[in-house]
């Protein structure tokens, strides 16, 4: 436990440490969503525990509303209100199937609905306008440069997330049939492909760049920080951002805006969502279908500006 769990007792962080033994064990959860869960349920704990809970047993339904009402209170977005609640309700779950409790007291416990927001995403003009800056800068063959070019065109080419792109190794390419396999959500292995920008880029990257910066602990990763060592997302954020910045009028931000904007424009091509799903890694068609929401709110807009009877 870390030190964020000060202020609940004994009790209370013991089951929270089986609750993480579930998730990393059992649910073969990631590093972050185990933390993001803990997170949650400390900040909900500590809560209760200032009304005198010590154990489990005595939670109320009461103290999980009284908690969703500081959280609104505090002014957190509906969405960060029902994700804490989703937490909150998943320990409970489990803690009755471990039979630490006899019932769940949350059961009743109804959060704010999402408001739904849609993801800022990049026009096609705006993308073109991206690679064509990304190909300027990498004329002078810098590693940084042609790096970045490299991990940008897989992250729009191929709608990965940034955690997936972080976790390439060479090996992972196939540059024949323009594929690469990526390990994503649950340890769930999946082949996508990727365009000839992508193929030249990540290309330039292993002739001109790599080998300037690798070193023995470089090993297979396919994209590396300065000092040899593979590289971290915070790195890829940073760097997609100032690309992003640069175009000086997106509100698109940050990898996972690439990753929207890759599903957007493959929609409003005519692809089919269940490929766009597989694509993705998306293990709900549901979430698929945001990207359609965001095609349909881009056309209306569009004809709204433009038809003189809108």
């Amino acid at each position: 436990m870390t030190n964020e769990s000060a202020g609940t007792t004994p009790a209370l962080a013991m089951a929270v440490r089986g609750f993480e033994d579930y998730l990393t064990l059992q649910r073969n959860r990631s590093v972050h969503t185990v933390r993001a869960y803990r997170k949650d349920l400390e900040l909900f704990l500590r809560h209760a525990a200032q009304s005198g809970v010590s154990e489990l047993g005595q939670l109320e339904l009461r103290h999980f509303r009284a908690w969703l009402g500081a959280l609104d209170a505090a002014g957190l977005s509906r969405a960060t209100i029902a994700r804490r609640a989703a937490s909150v309700r998943a320990f409970m779950d489990w803690a009755v199937r471990e039979e630490l409790i006899p019932v769940n007291p949350a059961l009743r416990l109804r959060s704010p609905k999402r408001t739904g927001a849609l993801p800022a995403v990049l026009s096609q003009s705006q993308a073109g306008t991206l690679f064509e800056d990304l190909d300027e800068r990498t004329q002078q063959g810098e590693p940084h440069e042609l790096q970045r070019r490299a991990m940008i065109e897989v992250l729009y080419g191929t709608g990965v997330r940034v955690g997936e792109l972080v976790g390439l190794d060479i090996d992972d390419l196939d540059t024949e049939r323009r594929t690469l396999v990526v390990l994503g959500k649950g340890s769930k292995e999946r082949t996508v492909p990727y365009g000839v920008p992508a193929a030249h880029a990540i290309d330039d990257w292993l002739r001109r760049g790599r080998p300037r910066w690798a070193t023995e602990k470089s090993g297979p990763a396919l994209f590396l920080g300065r000092r040899g060592s593979r590289i971290d997302q915070r790195a890829v954020r940073a760097q997609v951002k100032d690309a992003l910045d640069a175009l000086g009028d997106t509100a698109a931000q940050g990898p996972h805006a690439l990753r929207h904007s890759a599903a957007t424009h493959l929609l409003d091509g005519g692809a089919d969502l269940r490929a766009v799903q597989e694509l993705l890694g998306h293990s709900s068609l549901a979430t698929t279908q945001l990207y359609t929401h965001v095609s349909v709110d881009r056309l209306r807009r569009s004809y709204e500006q433009a038809h003189p009877r809108a």
